[in-house]
């Protein structure tokens, strides 16, 4: 993928001299490679402070099929199936390896889908996630833009998982295998939610949230440009008191994640995925 990344970021660099048919061709390219799973918008890397690297030129790539393509209608060929969209970013084509249940989902072509996943209606995958195997996508939920989903995840009904497309160089959200993210959880930019981690029903993390690890007795914060969930950590959502201005004097408190537990052989019972169903 060498020369690809030359060129996109040639492309890029070229500004508004660019050449469009060119432009258009290079993001169908990165297109195929991302469903391919030949090219990832992020990656993992040990030397990472996050264990995680950003491919910049990627999400330049997929800024660029954006700017280049243009609104056309698209039909779904039955009445209130009428959209409108970039002719850049069509949808993504399927086969028996993924199950999506009829009701209303989409995934954008530019994400890659493992084998074995289970998509529940409605739920939305968009350009550039990357989804591993025996993952299930319950419904009313949402893989943004860039964001990377291991194996054997469990994204619970309405939990959104956010998009990080912009600034080019921010570390998109990172779901390691084995993940279990409740319903109504909100994970966003910045956020890598290690291996074997469990969240519980309406918690929501963003890269500068601090998480309150009761356990080990510290406060987890920002590092290396990403907060980052441990590995087996079981967090629910909780609330820290305003100590500053009126906000003290008037008993105010924001919402804040805590690590309650670790995970052991009864959290692996609760939260195991049930196989009947696949």
């Amino acid at each position: 993928m060498t020369n690809l990344r030359s060129e996109i970021e040639a492309l890029v660099a070229a500004g508004s001299g660019v050449d469009p048919g060119q432009a258009r061709d290079a993001f169908a390219r990165l297109r195929a490679a991302l469903s391919a799973g030949e090219v990832r918008a992020a990656e993992p890397d040990p030397g990472a402070p996050s264990g995680w690297r950003v491919n910049t030129w990627v999400k330049q790539g997929i800024l660029l099929g954006f700017r280049m393509g243009k609104v056309i209608e698209i039909s779904a060929g039955s009445p209130g199936g009428q959209f409108y969209d970039k002719d850049t970013l069509p949808l993504r084509a399927l086969d028996e390896r993924v199950r999506v249940v009829p009701g209303g989902s989409s995934v954008r072509d530019g994400a890659y889908l493992g084998r074995g996943i289970i998509c529940m209606p409605p739920m939305y995958i968009n350009i550039g996630a990357h989804v591993g195997d025996d993952t299930l996508i319950d419904s009313h939920a949402l893989v943004g833009s860039c964001a990377q989903i291991g194996q054997r995840v469990h994204i619970s009904a309405a939990a959104q998982i956010g998009g990080v497309i912009e600034p080019v160089g921010a570390l998109p959200v990172i779901v390691e295998d084995d993940v279990l993210i409740g319903g109504n959880c909100g994970v966003y930019e910045g956020t890598v939610i290690k291996r074997r981690a469990v969240l519980a029903s309406g918690t929501i993390i963003t890269g500068s949230t601090p998480i309150y690890d009761l356990p080990n007795e510290r406060i987890i914060g920002p590092s290396g440009g990403a907060v980052i969930v441990p590995e087996g950590a079981v967090v629910v959502p909780g609330t820290r008191p305003v100590t500053g201005g009126a906000g003290r004097s008037w008993g105010l408190s924001v919402a804040t994640p805590i690590i309650v537990k670790y995970r052991d052989e009864k959290t692996d019972a609760r939260t195991a995925l049930e196989q009947w169903i696949r």
